[in-house]
């Protein structure tokens, strides 16, 4: 159990891209080294494997509810962690599209949030996607279409990091860099 103590609020850090752009290990080094303690991880595909029966593939277009339920959760959950004094890097293909429930729970915990897109050229994806041993989702054919979705960010364009030279410290540091400068920081 931990003491009880004036910790600040904690804040939240979504870390996206496509599948293959190296969230997670990046997600585990900020977490466990990078980021000041205390810190919490949570890995997307987690909740989306607590559906025991039912799930759908996530990229499927008529997977969209099931998406919006777990983003939801997700969201709720990092918001806790946050407003309990922990900062929260969430991990997982969350584009502009899901960022409403992240906006939300935010505003209610009092939270910041963050939004950090690690965004690798698309033959380095494919190369790091299609490679990983023992993950579920190993296909190009999905990997390229969720690369093209994070390829044009609009008004997050400014939180796209392009990571296709570094090393997954190297990107470690490069978003603490841009978590420190405010440069991730999306408006409440």
């Amino acid at each position: 159990m931990r003491e009880t103590d004036e910790r600040a609020t904690g804040e939240i850090l979504l870390l996206t891209g496509p599948p293959g752009a190296g969230k997670t290990t990046v997600a585990r080094l900020l977490a466990g080294e990078v980021l000041e303690a205390p810190c919490v991880h949570l890995h997307a595909d987690d909740f989306w494997a607590c559906i025991v029966r039912g799930a759908l593939l996530p990229f499927l277009p008529e997977a969209q509810p099931q998406n919006e339920t777990v983003i939801a959760v997700l969201a709720h959950a990092a918001a806790g962690y946050a407003a309990g004094g922990y900062r929260v890097v969430v991990d997982g293909v969350v584009g502009p599209w899901f960022l409403g429930p992240f906006r939300t729970a935010a505003d209610e915990s009092g939270v910041p949030l963050h939004y950090a897109v690690l965004r690798p050229d698309e033959p380095t994806t494919l190369t790091r996607g299609t490679t990983r041993p023992g993950h579920p989702l190993t296909d190009p054919g999905p990997i390229s279409l969720m690369h093209a979705q994070f390829t044009d960010l609009g008004p997050y364009e400014p939180h796209a990091l392009d990571t296709s030279a570094q090393s997954p410290r190297a990107t470690a540091t490069t978003v603490r860099t841009a978590l420190t400068a405010g440069r991730l920081r999306l408006p409440a």
